[in-house]
C-alpha cells in the first residue's frame, strides 16, 4: 500500500505525452510517483480533478514586481497564484534601484521570502559603470542570470549599458555559467524616431509603435548575438516582437551560440492597431507590431522557434495610463495573472499550439534556462510539486475587476477565455483554489544551480 499526503487525479501533461487518469503522489511538497492507476493507494488528502488537465505551474520567466510600488511582491505573487504561476521570474529594476551589489540581492531574497505567496527566483543585473566585480558574487548568490539594457529606459533604475561594457560583462558571465538577457533595443535610432513622431503623440496612440521601428529591435539583437557568439555566453532576447529575431537567433544556435528568445502575450493577442481603442493600456516597450506579425508568430511557436512565451508584468496604476500624449505615458501592462489562461486559451483552445507545447514554453524551458530545472518545470518523481488544475471545458469572459494586481486594469478585459484554472499548488499546497487562499511568506527563494 503506498500512502501520500496527497494525491491529484486526472490528465497530467507530462513533457512527451497526456498520462489519462494519472495519480501523482505528493510528499513533504514533492511530487514522489506519477502514477496509472489508484489501486492501492492512499494519501492524506485527495484531489479528483477528474477531465482536468494537470499541468506543471507556469514559471513566468519575465515580471516586474517593483516597476511600481503599489505592486510589491505580495500583491504579485498573488496575481500569479491565481494565474497558476507557481515561480516568478523577478526583474532586477526596482523604483528604489537596481538589484547590482550582493547586498542588495541578499535582502531582496529575503524580503520575498516574508512576502511572497508563490516561490521566486532573482536576476540581478550590473552598474552602467564599474560593476564587473559584483557579478561573480551575485552568481554565487543564487542569481539566476543577469539583465541588461541596451536602451536607456531610466539612468537611475533601468540604464543602457554600452556596447563595449556589454562585450566585457557578456566574458565575465560566461565564467559564471549564468544566461544574460537583454532588453535589445538601439538606444540612438528609438531616440531620432521619437523626435520624429513625437508631434502625434496627440492625435494616434500608435505613434509610439512607428517611434520604435522593427529594426531598432533587430539591430540591437544581431548585435548581442555577435557579442554571444564571440563571448560563448548563454545570451537570452526578452521581449521579441517579430519573427525575424526569431529567424536571426536560429542562425546563430547553427553557428553554435547557445541563444534563447522569448515573446510576450500582448504580441501574441494584440497589435499596433488595438492602440486606438485601448490606448496608452497597449503602450509597451518594444511596441506591439502588426496583425500579421501576430499570426507569424504563432506559425513559429508551432515550428518550435519561440523558446518561451512571458508577461513582462509590468502592473503600472491607471493614472500612469492616461495622458493624452501617448509619449508620456508609462509603459508597460499587467500580465503575470493573464500569461497561462490566455496562451492557454488563444494557443491551445484554438489549436494553434499543442498542450505540449504550451508545458514547455511556460514551464520546461524557463526552468532549464534559468537553472531551475532540478526542482520546477515539469510533473516528474522528485521535483516540486507545483501544479495547477486546468478545465478546459469551462469558458468566461475576462473582467478586470477580479483580478488581483494593484493597477486594476487589464488589456485583455472582455476577451473570452476558453479553459479555466480550477487550482493551483506550490510545493504540494494550495495557493488557490477558486480565491487565493495561499500566505504571504509560504514563497520560497529559488537559489538558480547552473551546470
Amino acid at each position: 500500500m503506498k500512502n501520500f499526503d496527497l494525491i491529484v487525479k486526472g490528465n497530467a501533461v507530462l513533457p512527451d505525452r497526456v498520462l489519462y487518469d494519472a495519480v501523482i503522489g505528493i510528499r513533504a511538497g514533492k511530487i514522489e510517483q506519477v502514477l496509472e492507476t489508484d489501486e492501492g493507494v492512499t494519501a492524506g488528502e485527495v484531489v479528483d480533478a477528474s477531465g482536468c488537465y494537470i499541468l506543471p505551474g507556469a514559471i513566468d520567466a519575465h515580471v516586474h514586481c517593483y516597476s511600481s510600488l503599489d505592486e510589491g511582491f505580495a500583491t504579485a505573487s498573488r496575481s500569479a497564484a491565481a494565474g497558476g504561476v507557481t515561480t516568478i521570474i523577478e526583474m532586477p529594476y526596482d523604483a528604489t534601484g537596481m538589484i547590482c551589489t550582493e547586498e542588495l540581492f541578499v535582502e531582496k531574497a529575503a524580503k520575498l521570502e516574508r512576502e511572497s505567496v508563490v516561490d521566486m527566483a532573482l536576476l540581478a543585473t550590473i552598474h552602467k559603470e564599474n560593476g564587473l566585480d559584483e557579478i561573480p558574487k551575485l552568481a554565487r548568490a543564487g542569481a539566476c542570470g543577469f539583465k541588461v539594457s541596451m536602451f536607456n529606459t531610466d539612468s537611475f533604475r533601468f540604464p543602457r549599458i554600452d556596447d563595449a561594457q556589454l562585450l566585457e560583462a557578456f566574458g565575465v558571465i560566461a565564467e559564471t555559467g549564468c544566461p544574460v538577457g537583454v532588453h535589445a533595443e538601439n538606444d540612438e535610432i528609438v531616440r531620432r524616431y521619437i523626435r520624429k513622431f513625437e508631434h502625434q503623440g496627440t492625435e494616434d496612440p500608435r505613434s509610439h509603435a512607428w517611434s520604435r521601428p522593427k529594426v531598432a529591435e533587430s539591430a540591437a539583437a544581431l548585435l548581442v548575438m555577435e557579442l554571444a557568439y564571440y563571448t560563448q555566453v548563454k545570451l537570452h532576447l526578452y521581449h521579441s516582437t517579430f519573427p525575424r529575431v526569431f529567424e536571426l537567433v536560429e542562425y546563430y544556435k547553427s553557428q553554435g551560440a547557445d541563444i534563447t528568445a522569448e515573446t510576450c502575450t500582448h504580441y501574441l493577442t494584440l497589435s499596433e492597431d488595438d492602440m486606438l481603442t485601448l490606448h496608452a493600456k497597449a503602450k509597451i516597450n518594444p511596441p506591439l507590431r502588426s496583425k500579421s506579425d501576430v499570426e507569424e508568430l504563432w506559425r513559429l511557436i508551432a515550428k518550435g522557434q519561440v523558446d518561451m512565451i512571458t508577461s513582462d508584468h509590468a502592473p503600472w496604476l491607471l493614472e500612469k495610463k492616461t495622458n493624452p500624449d501617448i509619449f508620456k505615458n508609462s509603459s508597460g501592462a499587467p500580465g503575470v495573472e493573464n500569461l497561462l489562461p490566455v496562451i492557454y486559451s488563444e494557443g491551445v483552445a484554438k489549436g494553434r499550439m499543442t498542450i505540449l507545447d504550451l508545458v514547455r514554453l511556460l514551464s520546461e524551458n524557463p526552468a532549464r534556462r534559468f537553472g531551475l530545472e532540478d526542482r520546477k518545470g515539469k510533473i516528474e518523481a522528485g521535483l516540486d510539486a507545483d501544479l495547477v488544475i486546468l478545465d478546459p471545458n469551462d469558458r468566461y469572459v475576462l473582467d478586470e475587476s477580479t483580478l488581483h494586481s494593484s493597477a486594476g486594469w487589464s488589456p485583455y478585459n472582455g476577451m473570452l477565455h476558453y479553459g479555466k484554472i480550477r487550482s493551483t499548488y506550490v510545493r504540494g499546497t494550495a495557493v488557490y483554489n477558486g480565491e487565493v487562499v495561499g500566505q504571504e511568506g509560504y514563497g520560497r527563494f529559488v537559489r538558480a544551480n547552473h551546470k
